[in-house]
């Protein structure tokens, strides 16, 4: 799948924590008809079956929908079940030798908190770069605020599309209005609500409106 900017315009995280009873894949179609435009799989405790397993069935209603799907760091199995690709993350593989591995028809995204990591990223064949975290998040520890003038450091440096992260939600979204990001990209402030649909909807409405 070739990468389009558009399809970055609300950048999905799982985290199947909150879930209750509901599968994750039931929740990745509750979003995407809320308006998510790309899904990323992450499962940090899952051990290599249980995340195909999980994977096949989330695959399985993004291509139902046309969706773009990356797997969170896992470069195996993103061969293995044919995801659009991969994201990788600063403490993980390279970009470039994911590149190695997936060849050229394969998305890969990286994370980069610094100009200098995003710049290595882009070089290394990065289609894609998550940006943060922007704002406070639970979801990485220790990490501190990118501010807006490192963000627009990185759009300037790298001919990339660039995707905001961290502790973004409804609230706080239009702060992120002159970054020069593609998207955004988030976490709880869907997977954590309780309609998981409209929290999708109102991201997506606000985003739309800003970029």
């Amino acid at each position: 799948m070739k990468l389009k900017s558009e399809y970055l315009r609300l950048y999905a995280v799982t985290d199947r924590q909150w879930l209750k009873d509901k599968t994750l894949a039931r929740a990745v179609e509750e979003a995407i008809l809320g308006g998510v435009t790309f899904v990323q799989l992450r499962e940090k405790r899952a051990d290599f079956s249980e995340f195909k397993k999980i994977a096949l069935e989330v695959k399985a209603v993004t291509d139902k929908y046309g969706i773009p799907f990356v797997i969170n760091d896992n470069v195996e199995l993103c061969k293995e079940i044919d995801a659009d690709g991969v994201h990788v993350g600063a403490e993980d593989m390279s970009v470039k030798k994911a590149r190695e591995i997936l060849g050229p028809n394969k998305i890969i995204g990286g994370t980069a908190r610094t100009l200098e990591r995003a710049v290595q990223a882009y070089e290394q064949g990065a289609d894609y770069l998550g940006i943060g975290a922007v704002f406070d998040t639970n979801t990485k520890s220790g990490t501190t605020h990118m501010s807006k003038e490192t963000a627009q450091a990185i759009n300037n440096a790298v001919n990339i599309p660039t995707v905001a992260i961290g502790g973004i939600n409804a609230g706080n979204i239009t702060a992120l209005k002159d970054y020069g990001i593609s998207g955004v990209a988030v976490v709880s402030a869907i997977f954590a609500c309780e309609n998981i649909g409209k929290a999708a909807m109102i991201l997506r409405s606000s985003v739309d409106s800003m970029i």
